[in-house]
Parts: structure tokens; sequence; C-alpha cells
């Protein structure tokens, strides 16, 4: 089968007149890699904390402020994405999990782009720390913390490992008062960049899906018609070079399995290609359902921790873990500890300030 389909294209591809004109649709969405590394509990975080304040060079303070320029370029993909999922809604084509979770909770996503435009003033993150190297080169290294916080959550925010995390970078590096008040703010932006990132991953699944069908309508209407040209869809096919990733090649296989037999030769030619890079299509259909399975995830993640970060009181976070708090509250005379928290953080502040004159680290 695969010799005789390998000459039968070969000769096709020899005579292009015979192609029918077709473009496989080009993609608007891309496979982004979603914020993810390996899981980590509480301890593991702590641990983390003190090799990621190793690891951090800060460099000088820059004007520019890419975060702001980067959560517009967030909210405009996640825009589209909504609104292409809305109009799958009123097709007949199939919504993966993860789609469904994303459209469902939209409403959430932009509340949270809202409050992260009031709490990210133009200029805000111009007056924290930045990094010098590294993947977050040039970007404030709270804003690093957070991406690493949920990346090692899988977009889940713990507050108990949270803690430990940042307890643990500042036995190595204290930070700023200013970076403990940012942590909320940065854990937001975190999260709509891999919400943005999952919402491409899920949108380009749906374009090779969709492009799958496609093929899959030709390729059984040709068979229902005359089952001798079915070879010359799929040299048709073939010469468009589709996509061989797993939702194309998932949704092709589901779309054409118990079908007639002349629809062999369209997957013959598939489990051809493949093989050439030592995959078969059952390898990719457990890919696509471990991929669907792991968007959906982390989309469910990414959604309930916008939830807790509204939820959560972070002026005891910060005072838990500010080292001018500690200080403070050694008051001997016991003064700074029973006053409101208003005037506790105003002195806070006074020493911040104080510090940033200081020659001393």
């Amino acid at each position: 089968m695969q010799n005789f389909l390998t000459r039968t294209l070969s000769s096709l591809w020899r005579s292009p007149a015979i192609w029918l004109r077709w473009s496989a649709a080009r993609h608007k969405f891309e496979y982004e890699p979603i914020l993810r590394s390996d899981l980590f509990n509480a301890q593991q975080m702590a641990d983390h904390g003190i090799v990621l304040a190793r690891q951090h060079v800060l460099g000088r303070l820059s004007r520019k402020d890419a975060l702001l320029g980067r959560l517009t370029d967030n909210q405009l993909l996640l825009e589209r994405s909504c609104a292409a999922l809305k109009t799958v809604q009123l097709s007949s084509r199939r919504a993966t999990p993860a789609a469904e979770w994303l459209l469902d909770n939209f409403y959430l996503i932009e509340e949270n782009i809202r409050t992260a435009r009031t709490h990210l003033p133009d200029g805000y993150s111009r007056e924290l720390p930045r990094l010098a190297e590294g993947p977050s080169a040039g970007l404030p290294r709270v804003y690093d913390i957070a991406l690493e916080t949920i990346a090692h959550g899988d977009g889940r925010v713990d507050a108990p490992s949270l803690d430990c995390f940042i307890a643990s970078y500042q036995t190595i590096t204290p930070l700023a008062l200013g970076e403990l008040w940012a942590i909320p703010i940065m854990l937001r932006l975190a999260l709509i960049e891999n919400l943005r990132r999952v919402a491409s991953r899920v949108m380009a699944n749906r374009d090779d899906r969709n492009l799958a069908d496609d093929w899959a309508d030709r390729l059984i209407e040709m068979a229902e018609r005359d089952a001798k040209s079915v070879v010359l869809t799929v040299a048709d096919m073939a010469r468009s070079a589709p996509p061989m990733t797993p939702s194309f090649v998932a949704e092709l296989a589901r779309r054409l399995h118990g079908q007639s037999a002349a629809l062999i030769l369209p997957m013959a030619w598939i489990e051809q290609t493949l093989g050439e890079s030592g995959l078969t299509v059952e390898r990719l259909v457990q890919m696509d359902a471990q991929q669907q399975s792991g968007d959906q995830v982390s989309i469910s993640n990414s959604i309930a921790s916008l939830r807790l970060l509204a939820a959560t009181d972070w002026r005891e976070f910060v005072e838990l873990l500010s080292h001018v708090e500690q200080v403070l509250c050694a008051d001997p005379a016991g003064i700074y500890a029973n006053m409101d928290f208003a005037t506790r953080d105003r002195y806070r502040h006074v020493v911040e300030r104080l510090a940033r004159h200081c020659v001393q680290s």
C-alpha cells in the first residue's frame, strides 16, 4: 500500500495541472508554550525560592514599561479568541473542553484585565527593581517571581506555597516594600499571560481541527461519488502540506474511522508521513487527548487563582513577609504594634524612602 501510494503521489506531483486549487488556512494563532514547569509543593517552592534568589541579578532601572504593552497584546488576543469561539457555538463544529472553559469564564478574565490596568498605571513598574539577565531580563524582578509561581503550580496560586516561596527568597535577597505590594498585580498579570497562551493554543487547535474537518468532508464526498478518485484528493491534501499536529491528525482519524474502504488511503498516507518522523497516528491521538486535558487544567487553575487574588487580604501578606515590618514590630515600647494598619503602613513607607537615599544595603 505504501509503495503504491508513494508512486501515485509522485506521479501526480509531476503533473501540476491535475491539482485542484486549494490553500490550507493559515494559522491566526500559535501553539504558544504554557507557563508550566515541574509541579512543586510548599517545601519545594521554598527550596526554589533560594535557588531563584541566587540566580537573579539586578540591572539598572529602565524608562520602558513593557508590562502595559504586553497586557494590551494579551487583551487583544483573548478578545479575538472569545469572538472566534462564539462563532463555533453557532456552528456544528465541536468545541474542546478548554475552549468552553475559556468562553464561560471570559467575563472574569475581562474584569481582571480592567483591574490590572487600574493597579498598573503608566510608569508604575518602572520604579521596581529589574533583572539584568535571563528570560525576564529588563522586566521587574517581582514579575519573574510571579511567573515562577504560576509555572510551578500550573496556573494554581496556593497561599501557603506562595508564603514559603517569598519567605525563602528573602533569606537570600530581601524584597523592597513596593515589590511586596506589587506581588498581587504581578500574579494577576502572570495569570493573564498564561491564559493568553492557553487561548492561543486552544485556537490553533481549533484551526487544525477545522482544517481536518474540511479535508474529511472532501474525502468522504469523493469516496461516495467516485471511490477511485479518492487518490486525487489525497494527493491534493499532500500537496497542501497540512500541519501534522496532534489535533489535525486526531480529528481526521476520528472523522474517517469506520468509513468506506476507499478512505484507508488517506490514513495510510498520514501514517507514512508520520513514520518518517518516528510517529504514529495512535501516538498523536494520545498526544491530542493529553494536550486538551492539560490545557483545560491550566485554564481552570488560572481562573480559580484569579478568584483567589480577589479574595485575599494582601495587607496581611505584606505585613507577614516585610522585613521592615519585622524590625518595627521589635519596638521595645510596643507602640508600633498597637497602631492601626494605615499608620503602620506610613511608617514602613517612610523607612523605604529613607533607605533609597542610604548608601548602606
